[in-house]
């Protein structure tokens, strides 16, 4: 059976498939706390998943995924494992300076952890300085909201594992959420400067790892919101990669 998952073909597969194109898409998520109904490794699932329904659309391959993010300030949670920002970017580079070895030219990174976004900000463009790569990246939770607004019937759907991340969640990985746990959640705490970044453990705004209300979360939501995001990164690898090249 066919596949674009690198991991999932033999070397003979690859050899063939990496002829056939230039594009690679890296799923990169974390594993930490996702509320008290989701599981630690919402992100990944998420990535991975929308990876591999836009390499469908496009014929690009999906390449290694990276499970664990910069989740230190969701560390009170048991199960969150994090990582450096460095180290995150190192191991990065070295999956893409691998397949840039075997030819590819084009990287889209689905990141579905927002304190990943700088370091990998900063390695797409030294790649593209460096090697002259085609590098695109979207912080999936953040890219979102400019797609769905429409879709959400609560005051704060964009929490964490709130309203859109349990919809997505719902259509994506059913077998791994578990409503009856899913408890509503408005921060413990309200900051008056939303627009100035600030440094505090996550556990002081939630005690049950979830912000806003995911009993609204809905499958059928979490569908269109899946559909949305996938034909647009679709489009955007086919016309400012795919056949950029050609």
């Amino acid at each position: 059976m066919k596949t674009n998952i690198i991991r999932d073909m033999s070397w003979v597969e690859f050899d063939r498939r990496r002829k056939e194109t230039k594009t690679v898409i890296l799923p990169i998520g974390a594993t930490e706390v996702y509320g008290p109904h989701l599981p630690l490794g919402s992100d990944i699932i998420v990535s991975r998943k929308i990876a591999e329904l836009a390499a469908d659309q496009t014929g690009a391959l999906v390449g290694p995924g990276l499970e664990v993010g910069q989740s230190y300030d969701l560390n009170a949670f048991p199960g969150t494992i994090p990582t450096r920002g460095a180290h995150l970017k190192a191991i990065c580079r070295d999956i893409c300076e691998g397949l840039i070895r075997w030819g590819f030219a084009n990287f889209f990174i689905v990141n579905s952890h927002v304190a990943n976004t700088q370091p990998l900000n900063e390695l797409m463009d030294e790649l593209r300085q460096e090697y002259g790569v085609t590098g695109g990246l979207i912080a999936f939770w953040q890219y979102l909201p400019g797609l769905t607004r429409d879709l959400w019937e609560t005051d704060a759907p964009h929490g964490h594992a709130g309203e859109a991340g349990t919809s997505v969640l719902l259509h994506l990985a059913p077998e791994l959420v578990d409503m009856s746990k899913a408890v509503n959640s408005p921060a413990l705490i309200e900051d008056p400067y939303p627009r100035i970044t600030v440094f505090t453990d996550f556990i002081e705004y939630t005690k049950t790892g979830s912000l806003g209300d995911p009993t609204k979360g809905d499958a059928e939501k979490g569908a269109e919101a899946v559909r949305r995001a996938v034909e647009e990164i679709s489009g955007f690898i086919n016309d400012c990669m795919i056949n950029k090249a050609k």
